[in-house]
């Protein structure tokens, strides 16, 4: 649909006016001639969600002209599965990756949702089958079995319950007995190990499965090197990264947890051993504060861009629309279900 020149402007404006913070990649700051570039695509998305009574869901991770331009929820695993659970849109749009958009359609059989960026992986997802869970579960009888989201629909249908890392910790607390199956991240597993052992209820962990490939980079060193070039720094690590790294930052918590702690905390320092996408979110939203990034992109949630919402809410391609076989999507439902029963 042909815009104005009018509308064009105003939507760049409006899109400056939330950008102007945010840094890319290389340093530099959306500028107004940029947002000017993304303003037709913007501008088509956003009048065809409510043409076709879609809802846009962007994972913190994806790129800030998504999820400050087109998006209508925004957040981490949990904030969104929630949102797809509540949602009265027709069709769901989820910016993110695969496990994710699978989530959506398992809490949304009668919707359709497709997903911009078609089949994007994720190394902790593509790390363990159904049948390594079920080897699992038959050499260690009896023993409560955890899947952290970021694991696909056939892995969720073979475990107890779902988890993401801001719940993972309460519910693992919660389960019965003092061993622990936990898939698919070996990382995280460890942090799970040493905090319940804090809290006075020790269980033994039984890992198997990968690592996330942005989290895992993170080294001891990177966070000496923080404290080194920028005194007073308050260093924040999400609960994927080793545990060495972890016992050196200020606070350890989910994409969500992490948002949340900044907004509160009243220092104006930060460091961020997590995605690129966060640490733009919170420039944008804490302009007034510093924050400073080692390193760190998936490239698996960067594939999500303006042009692919676009062709996906216009005609979908057949690899952006979302499909979880009945009996498989039942399993993982109960799965999911049972994180928000033991997350309340």
């Amino acid at each position: 649909m042909p815009y104005t020149s009018t509308q064009l402007d105003a939507e760049a404006h409006r899109l400056y006016g939330l950008l102007a913070s945010v840094s890319k990649t290389r340093g530099e700051k959306w500028t107004l001639q940029e947002c000017a570039q993304l303003a037709p695509y913007t501008l088509e998305i956003n009048r065809l969600k409510k043409e076709k009574n879609a809802a846009i869901l962007a994972h913190s991770y994806t790129t800030p002209d998504l999820v400050y331009g087109v998006a209508d929820f925004r957040g981490d695993s949990f904030q969104l599965a929630q949102q797809a659970r509540q949602t009265t849109a027709d069709t769901i749009v989820f910016a993110g990756v695969w496990f994710m958009a699978e989530t959506a359609k398992i809490l949304n059989p009668t919707k359709q949702v497709v997903i911009p960026a078609g089949r994007a992986g994720c190394t902790l997802a593509d790390s363990m089958t159904a049948a390594d869970v079920q080897k699992l579960r038959a050499a260690y009888p009896g023993v409560p079995t955890l899947c952290y989201i970021n694991s696909s629909a056939e892995v969720k249908a073979q475990c107890d319950a779902c988890v993401t890392s801001g719940n993972v910790f309460d519910i693992a607390q919660k389960m019965p007995g003092d061993k622990l199956i936990f898939v698919p991240d070996m990382l995280m597993a460890q942090n799970i190990e040493i905090e319940l052992k804090r809290r006075g209820t020790p269980k033994e962990i039984i890992a198997s499965g990968g690592s996330c490939c942005v989290h895992d980079k993170y080294t001891q060193q990177d966070v000496e090197k923080l404290r080194a070039d920028h005194p007073g720094i308050v260093v924040l690590a999400h609960p994927e990264c080793a545990p060495q790294v972890c016992a050196l930052c200020d606070y350890v918590g989910s994409t969500k947890g992490m948002a949340d702690f900044v907004a509160r905390s009243t220092a104006t320092k930060f460091g961020l051993l997590t995605e690129q996408g966060l640490v733009n979110r919170l420039e944008a939203e804490h302009p007034a504060k510093q924050f400073f990034w080692p390193f760190g992109v998936c490239a698996y949630m960067k594939k999500n861009n303006l042009l692919n919402t676009l062709r996906a809410l216009v005609e979908p391609r057949p690899e952006q629309v979302v499909q979880v076989d009945g009996a498989v999507a039942q399993a993982a439902q109960k799965s999911i279900e049972k994180m928000f029963e033991l997350s309340k």
